[in-house]
């Protein structure tokens, strides 16, 4: 979104606040991964490029696909699920995350996450802190609780004179534009509305969010330091070695 003409993507609200709808899981090694396009397993090649193989790494399911396994077991409060997504608003050349939804308020075992190749013999680089996912809790049966419906706009009059104030502005002002484009470097002009939580008419939203402030994950318990210990699973108590719970808190943040 940055690299955009002077930000353009930036101004719009609903992209930002998106990015920051979840959490993110980040990638705790430097790679590069290629796929020769064929199904088995080993037709993944990953390469780590700072001489330490990670072991949450891996190709496990052939057909292109890279897997990361991650350390925790997540548990979340009764009736929620945990959608696990691609990271929002940022495509990666080559290579497609795979989402998935998993009921995290009972199952005692962990996740992995997964992204498909979808260009082969192309070279394809992870740098450490890159998103390889977002978790985002989402109620159970909120979905299918929800009747979708399609009415006709004129049946709700008030509804329907404020899209039409709105759609006037909007034609209004892009013929402005139109008439009087902007110079090459100048930033284009915009309405802002949406942005301001305001309608058109200067009424002002009853409720407008421009920014999510999720609250960090926080240990709330020391790790157990057991020397020999491989377990990682930490948020059930498991012993773990000091080095790998330095990784892992390296993974998970926000």
């Amino acid at each position: 979104m940055d690299f955009t003409t002077h930000g353009w993507a930036n101004r719009c609200l609903p992209l930002r606040v998106a990015n920051q709808a979840g959490w993110h899981v980040l990638n705790n090694t430097k790679f590069e991964v290629e796929w020769n396009g064929k199904p088995e397993v080993d037709a993944v090649k990953i390469t780590f490029l700072d001489g330490r193989p990670s072991r949450l790494v891996k190709s496990n399911f052939g057909f292109g696909i890279l897997t990361w396994y991650l350390p925790y077991l997540f548990r979340t409060s009764p009736g929620y699920n945990l959608l696990v997504r691609g990271p929002a608003n940022m495509p990666k050349d080559g290579i497609s995350s795979i989402e998935g939804l998993v009921e995290t308020d009972w199952v005692n075992g962990t996740f992995s996450v997964n992204w498909k190749i979808t260009r082969p013999f192309m070279k394809i680089r992870f740098e450490i802190d890159d998103p390889i996912c977002m978790l985002v809790p989402q109620r159970r049966v909120e979905l299918e609780s929800t009747q979708p419906e399609i009415r006709n706009l004129e049946s709700e009059p008030v509804l329907f004179e404020g899209y039409k104030e709105w759609i006037a502005s909007r034609r209004g002002f892009v013929d402005q534009v139109n008439k009087n484009p902007p110079k090459k470097d100048e930033p284009k002009p915009w309405q802002g509305h949406y942005t301001r939580g305001t309608h058109v008419s200067g009424a002002p939203a009853p409720v407008h969010q421009t920014k999510l402030l999720l609250k960090a994950f926080e240990e709330t318990e020391p790790p157990l330091r057991q020397p020999g210990s491989l377990s990682p699973t930490p948020v059930l108590g498991n012993p773990v070695p000091a080095s790998a719970w330095d990784k892992m808190k390296q993974l998970l943040r926000r």
